[in-house]
């Protein structure tokens, strides 16, 4: 695997590097010992799927509080997806900063995303599969987002979403939201 730091602190780019043979490929997508070489979260508790049918559903953006905030590893598994997160860590330099990264089957990249962060992502095409790494047990009292369209990240999306779910559509803006 490769290792890449982004350019908000403690999110990394993770490239696996797929083994090719007449059969097909195999590539490594989780090493404890590579993960905590690059200083990783290596703990996950949970792994989970979510599967978009229509091309550019958005999902996010979405985060736990303390003491149940989470570390994610996120990568596509059938589809393309433009993955979003956003650095809501009020000390860090680049607080409400965003970055995004295309992961898809063909690209095998994973994002890293650390604790304080939001994440969110919208599909770049019809059926779509993200799978999840998740540090932490989800808590219904400590999940909370806030907006994708807020103006106080400016994200860049691909297109107007096709699909949204009320509640992603709720979520306060940054200025409104809870600290």
């Amino acid at each position: 695997m490769r290792f890449t730091e982004t350019e908000l602190n403690g999110a990394w780019l993770v490239e696996t590097l797929p083994i090719s043979d007449a059969r097909g490929s195999f590539a490594r997508t989780f090493c404890v010992d590579e993960f905590r070489e690059h200083g990783l979260e290596t703990r996950f508790v949970q792994h989970s799927m979510s599967h978009s049918v229509t091309k550019h559903t958005l999902r996010g953006m979405h985060f736990q509080t303390a003491p149940h905030a989470e570390v994610k590893v996120v990568s596509c598994i059938r589809g393309a997806i433009l993955d979003v997160i956003i650095d809501l860590r009020p000390h860090s330099p680049q607080y409400r900063r965003w970055t995004a990264y295309e992961l898809s089957d063909s690209n095998c990249r994973q994002l890293y995303i650390p604790k304080g962060f939001a994440h969110g992502f919208q599909t770049l095409c019809d059926d779509a599969t993200v799978s999840y790494l998740i540090s932490e047990f989800y808590d219904p009292q400590a999940s909370t987002g806030v907006r994708w369209n807020d103006q106080a990240f400016a994200i860049d999306w691909p297109a107007k979403p096709t699909v949204l779910s009320d509640k992603d559509q709720a979520w306060p803006l940054m200025d409104a939201s809870p600290a």
